[in-house]
């Protein structure tokens, strides 16, 4: 070994500190704090300068509010969850639901079993309050009971005339139902075998119609035709005048009447005109679309009698089978009955909710059908006043309609372009026909027998459909404008069509 590995190692002195060693540590810590200062200042001093720290101008955010508000919105959620459970709530699922409906509220939501219909419902009303579902449903109630009343019917005491044409009406009705029962009666006494082959004759002869005559009848649209009680003259309006011609001498015309101002919508024969009433009787009535009716007779060019009392247009106008009633239709939402005798109105009937625009009589003479722009149609008994049938099954306006002559059909047209014939004896739709391509203006049954159904309509042809069965027999073409009134003379030989190309014409089986 070397001399310097001999050499021991120097043992380092430990020192001894006499007094408190609390002054120097306490001037080592300020020591530190200042040099850790100056670093951190110098610091943010840099990185204000580099952008990466920004310092606010003394905006303070006040801790306490936030804090405040969500535990008011805690405390809320608290007690409303406390009003939840005291809500006593249905467990009828069907009372759940009409309570969600009565509240506006969905009655179920996708995946909602009628327990979670229950606590969704508790919730809402945790919210809005229970009295909320009280006060909606007395709402319900008296809405209902608001819309009930206005559906209930009411009465009013009429005038004395009213009653005295009820009573003349029902004496004058029953004597001729009992006439159209016995002669059913006696019809149905006809073998099977010659009731077919009357049937099969008139569907020949029907297959068989042409175009007899066609007669240009003014400058302007033929609005309407009707056939005289003879079966000799028929009567044309126009959208200017009014026009009756003679068939015996292939339509010559008989006289022109001018009084109307403007587009005249009907003109009707009298019952028994030409028949059994003078040439001085009042025999024919128009109306136009200002309201005015007219009547006139068969030796003047000018109108006999005025009624008036229509602020609106009257559409339609009928003769009742005694002649002694007129019926109109206006467009103010009813339709009114006319006593010639006592020369006064004695009924204004309302009923439909939009415009009249066409009515029948019963060949009785107790009913009367009415069809307007609502859709509807009634039927209403003149003897008491009530509507006995209510039509309801048209898409579109009604505009027009027709008795058979059977007493217990009823044929309605559309512009829904479909003709329904209707049972009155159940008050149903016994068959709808499919009749045109446009809506319908006329039908009319076979006025002796009501073997067929006549229909006119706007795209330009008219339609013979048989009753019963409702199988087109013929289509009648031949006019160049849409078909505004079709007729069926009295005898039943003849058939007439009015257009909107200014012509008529007569349709007859070879």
């Amino acid at each position: 070994m070397s001399d310097e590995e001999d050499v021991a190692p120097a043992v380092k002195k430990s020192r001894v500190f006499y007094g408190s060693l609390e002054e120097k540590e306490r001037e080592r810590l300020r020591g530190e704090a200042a040099s850790s200062t100056t670093a951190s200042s110098d610091a943010v001093k840099a990185g204000i300068e580099a952008g990466n720290i920004n310092i606010s101008s003394g905006e303070t955010l006040e801790m306490e509010e936030r804090v405040s508000e969500r535990q008011q919105e805690a405390l809320a959620e608290f007690e409303r969850r406390r009003r939840a459970r005291q809500i006593t709530v249905s467990t009828d699922d069907a009372e759940v639901k009409a309570g969600l409906r009565a509240l506006g509220e969905p009655i179920t939501l996708f995946g909602e079993g009628p327990a979670d219909r229950r606590e969704r419902l508790r919730s809402v009303l945790s919210v809005v309050g229970p009295d909320a579902l009280k006060k909606s449903r007395k709402d319900e109630e008296r809405a209902k009971r608001s819309h009930d009343e206005c559906q209930q019917t009411w009465y009013h005491e009429g005038s004395a005339s009213l009653k005295d044409a009820r009573l003349w009406l029902a004496k004058y009705s029953l004597p001729r139902a009992m006439r159209r029962l016995e002669a059913a009666r006696a019809q149905k006494d006809v073998t099977e075998g010659t009731r077919t082959i009357r049937q099969q004759e008139l569907h020949k002869s029907l297959r068989n119609l042409n175009n007899f005559c066609s007669q240009i009848g003014d400058d302007r649209p033929i609005s309407f035709c009707h056939f005289s009680p003879n079966s000799k003259m028929l009567a044309t309006a126009s959208w200017s005048v009014l026009c009756f011609s003679s068939l015996l001498t292939y339509c010559s015309l008989i006289r022109t009447l001018r009084g109307h101002n403007t587009n005249v919508g009907a003109v009707v024969f009298r019952p028994q005109a030409g028949v059994s009433l003078d040439q001085s009787d009042v025999s024919l009535a128009s109306c136009a679309a200002d309201g005015s009716v007219k009547l006139w007779n068969l030796e003047s060019d000018e109108p006999v009698a005025d009624i008036e009392g229509h602020s609106e247009r009257v559409s339609r106008v009928s003769w009742h089978p005694s002649g002694r009633f007129l019926g109109t239709t206006c467009y103010d939402n009813s339709w009114r009955l006319w006593d010639l005798e006592v020369q006064e109105e004695i009924l204004h009937q309302e009923g439909h909710s939009k415009g009249v625009h066409d009515l029948t009589f019963h060949q009785d003479g107790s009913l009367v059908a009415t069809g307007g722009l609502d859709a509807f149609g009634r039927v209403w008994d003149l003897r008491t006043g009530r509507c006995v049938v209510f039509l309801e099954g048209h898409l579109k306006e009604i505009y027009t309609l027709h008795f058979s002559p059977n007493g217990y059909h009823l044929a309605t047209g559309s512009g829904d372009n479909t003709c329904k014939v209707w049972e009155l004896r159940n008050r149903k739709c016994l068959y709808t026909v499919p009749a045109h391509q446009n809506l319908l203006s006329a039908v009319r049954f076979q006025p002796t027998d009501g073997h067929f159904l006549l229909t006119g309509a706007y795209d330009s042809t008219a339609k013979v459909w048989s009753h019963p069965g409702w199988t087109p027999l013929k289509t009648l073409a031949g006019h160049e404008g849409k078909v505004m009134g079709v007729d069926v003379s009295p005898d039943g030989k003849l058939i007439a069509t009015s257009s909107y190309d200014r012509t008529f014409k007569l349709w007859l089986s070879e």
